[in-house]
């Protein structure tokens, strides 16, 4: 494999060692089947998102036959959350060193084995440890996915379309699997969709082994066994704090999560700064664009998918409209967004990623602003000018997401990119959440302090994506980047 560094390419100084982070050009990309590699990696994606949204359209079947708690339900939304956190950047890591295609499919393995037993348990606690599992074949799902893209297109309009239709595929898994789940539940039962999960992504693996490529970075380096721990430890008890913080008595346990969090991420740092082969360079935090994906990313998590997490419950408690309803009416953002997506290569060739990202923040904060307002008097089609506004917004964001995770890396790690934007944007989703939820717990329990809390939380998310669109505009490459 050769590697061209262009005349753009920059060097920049770590402790002494010089890292590449920008612009290089791998001379043997490309794939033999380009069409089946995208169609494989998006089917990919489209299962891992729909697997995240499956409980959010059926928590009240899924708690009531599980005979789970008032907390185990917020385990139970959360859960996946957990293990795509912990997971992504190892996952991508590994990746670039091991292979993209062989840490694709076997995500797509473990996502498969989680889904049956989903199907099958009958027990809270089970439930949620297969819903980890998932988060983490996820994870692994996820990170590769850009990597094998990266690899099989390459930089110019042909990976500008393959990222939007990435992007796409992140629009459309949210919006089959709310409906899908909604489906099931009516028909036969809420375990179905698992099932039905489970079989799509045993049928995605034949595809992979069949028309993906193999490809790893360049230069193939030590596993960072430490690091990979120590991210994952903690962000795991980051999140395990989040949702614990959420119920009333939990204070104690809830900061000693947060105290161990906080130990073990300094640890990472430390770890990173030693390392001779570290996972996550640290000079990328100083590389403008790289800061700016991560943030739009973050951002991302934190206001429009943090809302509309949420947003699926609120509709079906506030306006009665069943799960089946909700996710019908979500369509209007989630698969407007898919056609965003794949029409985002249209757009001038002369604007930069980072404006793409700023422009999706900017749109989905004005739909989520438009969101506000909102009471017994209010008629849920009231909700469909702002959630087109927000889809095609969103579906520029996730393909300029896609399109930067891998741009703004060195040559080769364009896995551990995407793990790294990935991450932000469910860490991000995972705080989010919480900030919404306690908002609106904190309300009250009447329907009106529903709309009230529903209101406050709208501006409160707008604001992040708000935040979100400013730092990256803030983000102005040097001139040597």
């Amino acid at each position: 494999m050769t590697v061209v560094a262009t005349p753009t390419s920059v060097s920049r100084r770590s402790r002494g060692r010089a890292v590449a982070v920008s612009v290089a050009v791998d001379a043997s990309l490309g794939s033999r089947h380009p069409r089946a590699t995208l169609a494989v990696v998006a089917s990919g994606t489209l299962l891992m998102i729909m697997a995240f949204t499956l409980p959010l359209a059926t928590i009240v079947p899924t708690a009531a036959s599980l005979d789970a708690s008032t907390a185990a339900r917020t385990w139970i939304l959360s859960s996946m959350s957990i293990g795509l956190a912990a997971a992504l950047l190892t996952a991508g890591a590994v990746a670039d060193d091991l292979g993209r295609r062989r840490t694709f499919v076997v995500g797509l393995v473990v996502l498969a084995l989680g889904g049956l037993v989903c199907a099958v348990v009958s027990d809270p606690t089970t439930f949620v440890l297969a819903r980890v599992v998932q988060g983490v074949g996820g994870a692994a799902v996820t990170a590769a996915s850009l990597g094998i893209l990266a690899h099989a297109f390459a930089p110019g309009p042909a990976r500008v379309a393959a990222t939007g239709a990435w992007g796409a595929s992140l629009g459309a898994g949210i919006a089959v699997g709310p409906v899908v789940a909604g489906l099931c539940d009516v028909w036969v039962s809420w375990r179905l969709a698992y099932a039905v999960l489970a079989v799509a992504a045993f049928v995605t693996v034949v595809g992979a082994l069949r028309y993906l490529d193999e490809s790893r970075a360049p230069v193939r380096r030590r596993l960072d066994r430490w690091g990979g721990l120590l991210i994952a430890g903690g962000l795991s008890c980051l999140l395990a704090g989040l949702v614990e913080s959420r119920e009333p008595g939990r204070g104690l346990l809830s900061g000693g999560l947060f105290v161990a969090s906080a130990a073990l991420l300094v640890g990472f740092v430390v770890a990173e700064r030693r390392g001779r082969a570290p996972m996550l360079d640290l000079a990328l935090l100083r590389h403008r664009p790289f800061v700016a994906a991560t943030t739009a990313a973050f951002a991302t998590g934190m206001g429009v998918i943090a809302l509309f997490s949420f947003m699926a419950i609120f509709l079906d408690t506030g306006f009665g409209i069943g799960a089946l309803g909700a996710g019908i009416l979500l369509l209007s953002w989630s698969a407007t967004s898919v056609v965003s997506s794949l029409l985002a290569r249209r757009l001038p060739s002369g604007w930069s990623g980072r404006s793409l990202l700023a422009a999706g923040l900017l749109g989905v904060a004005a739909g989520q602003a438009l969101l506000t307002g909102v009471g017994p008097d209010t008629s849920w089609w009231r909700f469909v000018p702002a959630l087109l506004l927000a889809g095609v917004a969103s579906g520029v964001l996730n393909a300029a997401l896609g399109r930067e995770a891998v741009a703004s890396v060195p040559v080769g790690r364009e896995a551990m990119g995407s793990g790294a934007n990935n991450t932000a944007r469910y860490v991000g989703s995972a705080i989010g959440v919480t900030v919404v939820s306690v908002i609106v717990d904190a309300h009250g329990s009447t329907q009106q302090d529903l709309y009230d809390g529903w209101n406050v939380a709208a501006l409160v998310t707008a604001a992040f994506s708000l935040a979100g669109a400013v730092v990256v505009i803030a983000c102005r490459p040097r001139r040597s980047q």
